[in-house]
């Protein structure tokens, strides 16, 4: 046991550094697009750079909600912290769709009025942009792989990196065309692929803030292979939910079988191991019912209104 604590906690350290490396290359590259995107004209250049620093701030907020989770069991959270992880997704995603609808705002006042843009000092800009959007994604896309925390800060900087390629055709079009209108076309493409990423991510997070049942588990395949396990007559008032995004926990009423009330200490134990090795949900609370004193036309899944 000793080994895997030391090992986990070298793997956590790993991805601290990675995400801390991370943060500081975004900062770095949010000044060089501002500065950048002001001499030059562009709107797409300072568009991507509000971006970029939305995804160091998202960076940020995916380090400080991965050392909160880290926290150990106390009297005031009997949870744990996990849900940090979560909440910090939700914090990003919002984030992602406020600077989407402002990148739009702006895109339609540059349509009205054109600026003048120096394309080369656009394409310079935006090509060392992708080139730390890419290593910001070397970095960080093992962990979004396991953690809807850390994938909410992937996808700022995926999407960043298309925003980067995106103001790179634009800019070429301003070299070779003079085509101004491509800079706020660019915007809107970027701010729309922003919000369809969100739209497309966001939806998991959301349900495991409303307790929602897991998505890879369904709650009456649930309640049926309980009551598969010999001695179990019947399962009501099942809740199932997501604690974490990789914890599982169900709460139920058993009815025992007749006859085997003896039995139901050994019941629950099997019960419970069932859970555990077939779903995954290695925190179930089971409350004991003998078939004679049974809850009243129970609810099958939630909680009824039935005597018991």
């Amino acid at each position: 046991m000793p080994h895997d604590h030391t090992h986990t906690h070298a793997h956590a350290d790993t991805g601290d550094l990675r995400l801390a490396g991370a943060i500081a290359v975004n900062m770095g590259l949010t000044v060089a697009q501002v500065v950048g995107g002001v001499l030059s004209g562009s709107l797409a250049l300072i568009a991507d750079a509000l971006h970029n620093f939305s995804d160091a701030i998202a960076l940020v907020i995916a380090f400080a909600a991965r050392r909160i989770a880290r926290r150990p069991v106390d009297a005031e959270m009997s949870f744990g912290y996990g849900r940090a992880e979560v909440i910090a997704a939700l914090v990003n995603y919002t984030t992602l769709v406020v600077l989407a609808l402002y990148l739009v705002y702006e895109g339609i006042l540059r349509v009205f009025d054109p600026q003048p843009i120096d394309g080369w000092l656009v394409v310079w800009i935006a090509a060392i942009a992708l080139l730390v959007d890419l290593v910001t994604a070397a970095l960080t896309y093992r962990m979004a792989r396991e953690s809807m925390n850390i994938r909410a800060a992937f996808l700022h900087n995926l999407a960043d990196a298309l925003g980067s390629v995106a103001v790179i055709v634009a800019g070429t079009f301003v070299i070779l065309k003079g085509w101004v209108w491509v800079d706020p076309l660019v915007t809107f493409l970027i701010a729309g692929y922003i919000l369809w990423h969100v739209k497309a991510e966001s939806g998991g997070v959301i349900r495991v803030l409303m307790l929602g049942t897991p998505q890879d588990l369904d709650g009456e395949d649930v309640a049926l292979a309980i009551e598969t396990v010999q001695g179990v007559r019947q399962v009501h008032h099942v809740h199932l939910w997501a604690m974490q995004e990789h914890v599982a926990a169900l709460g139920a009423h058993l009815v025992i079988a007749p006859g085997c009330w003896d039995q139901a200490d050994a019941i629950k134990a099997e019960v419970k191991a069932m859970l555990d090795q077939r779903f995954g949900i290695a925190h179930s609370t089971l409350e004991m019912e003998c078939a004679a004193h049974a809850c009243l036309a129970p609810k099958r899944i939630g909680h009824g209104t039935g005597a018991g």
